[in-house]
């Protein structure tokens, strides 16, 4: 009977400390509903207000990662005219979907698809800004041509600021 006394005890130390050692979802401030909380290895949390965030970048590609997102594509390129025409241009990518330029007409639209951000031209001109190798480029398609086939031109585009 006492090592039955004995064990019993043990077993409720044992649960009363595993009970208080796993973590425990922290609530946010009534004044701040909208965060981030990031749960570590370890147990402990931390919470990050969005209003805070500009960007969340992962060191190695996850499968929610690989492709590029939309929030890496916003602000400026700079971005070669192309077709043997010297020079460059700006394209600004705004998070709205607005997309503006300093070359040709000067308004359209943008999305990503498939980790290339897609410029729509209101001349029906398309420019799509991707990865190619190592490096970022600008092709184009003129209006009416089918982004199927070999694009018009390319060009070296840089990423030049945030927006």
């Amino acid at each position: 009977m006492r090592t039955l006394l004995k064990v019993s005890c043990v077993i409720a130390v044992l649960a009363v400390f595993v009970a208080t050692a796993m973590p425990q979802p922290k609530a946010l401030p009534a004044d701040d509903d909208r965060a981030v909380v990031i749960v570590f290895k370890d147990g402990h949390q931390q919470a990050f207000r969005l209003a805070d965030i500009a960007r969340i970048e992962f060191t190695t590609p996850t499968p929610a990662a690989t492709a590029a997102s939309r929030a890496h594509f916003l602000g400026v390129w700079r971005v070669g005219k192309g077709g043997g025409v010297p020079g460059t241009f700006l394209i600004k990518l705004k998070p709205d979907g607005v997309a503006e330029k300093t070359y040709g007409s000067s308004h359209g639209t943008w999305t990503v698809v498939n980790g290339e951000a897609r410029c729509s031209w209101e001349d029906g001109w398309t420019d799509v800004i991707r990865k190619s190798g190592g490096q970022w480029e600008k092709a184009a398609w003129a209006p009416g041509r089918s982004l199927e086939a070999e694009p018009t031109d390319v060009a070296k585009a840089e990423y030049t600021e945030s927006n």
